[in-house]
């Protein structure tokens, strides 16, 4: 990955009335030091973060991440990102970036341990290329994500839909499915129901309707997904948000991983079973994912 820009922000409070926030970046060199050996993101994974596509120069879904990394950084108990700030950090960060695809990231740590306040980063780096993924598609092994499908309403704690910078289970899931000959994992509950992917959202195509698991489920809501499922209804499809058991994954008409860098990658196995992949929708949905502009 080339890393192409990073800037370091002093988090504006939510009642901030300035519209223009330059003097609270400061760029730094993306491959030098920029933080503190102390600080809560490199020490415990304690903050919260988004990545954001870029095609072609623009910015996918900005205002659906920074609206998740409020909910994330609520759930965390983390100060709001000022909207206005970070917005215009990542319209910083897209004029840097390289021709084609893109990802920038942003980032809020809770900062030093017993320091003044929490800390926060925008990058932006060449995407990798996933035109394979998106053609060819991905082989997927379910895991067990060691809880039931009630827990996240009776364990709020466990911070199950925040997009938090902890992501040594979700690496090690990956590790896992390719281990058992797959290309990336897919969390299911102990109780036998699909959730997501380490880094995706999970969509079932049942008949005319596309489905995903509920968001209370305790993942993530996806903004791929949620963007899709509006250009889904205008082709004239049904979309639902509903318990997805691991056995109607297994026999699905097809199903996609949905991320905001990969897009719509069709799962073509399951725990080495041969899954059907519809290409002509698949391209469909990524001309689509493709051509999208915040």
């Amino acid at each position: 990955m080339a890393w192409r820009f990073a800037l370091l922000l002093v988090p504006a409070s939510a009642t901030d009335a300035r519209t223009d926030f330059r003097e609270t970046f400061t760029e730094v060199d993306p491959l030098a030091p920029g933080l503190s050996v102390g600080d809560l993101a490199a020490q415990r994974g304690d903050g919260v973060f988004e990545s954001i596509g870029v095609i072609g120069g623009h910015a996918q879904e900005v205002d659906a991440h920074l609206a998740r990394l409020e909910h994330s950084a609520e759930l965390c108990e983390l100060p709001g990102p000022h909207r206005a700030q970070w917005r215009q950090a990542v319209e910083l960060a897209v004029a840097q970036a390289a021709p084609g695809e893109a990802v920038v990231k942003l980032i809020l740590s809770r900062g030093v341990e017993h320091g003044s306040g929490p800390t926060a980063w925008v990058t932006v780096a060449d995407a990798a290329d996933f035109a394979t993924a998106r053609t060819s598609g991905v082989r997927v092994a379910t895991l067990d994500r060691g809880f039931a499908s009630d827990v996240p309403a009776r364990a709020p704690w466990l911070l199950l839909g925040a997009k938090t910078l902890s992501y040594a289970v979700n690496m090690a899931a990956i590790r896992e499915a390719k281990r058992r000959g797959a290309d990336d994992a897919v969390f299911v509950t102990s109780d036998g129901y699909v959730l997501e992917a380490p880094t995706a959202s999970v969509v079932v195509r049942r008949g005319s309707t596309f489905v995903t698991p509920e968001p209370h489920a305790g993942i993530l809501h996806g903004t791929t997904q949620r963007s899709l499922f509006g250009f889904i209804r205008g082709e004239g499809y049904d979309t639902a948000y509903e318990p997805i058991p691991v056995a109607d994954l297994r026999a699905a008409e097809a199903a996609w991983l949905l991320s905001s860098v990969r897009l719509a990658a069709p799962i073509t196995a399951v725990d080495g079973q041969a899954l059907s992949h519809d290409v002509a929708i698949t391209s469909r949905l990524n001309d689509y994912l493709l051509s999208r502009r915040d």
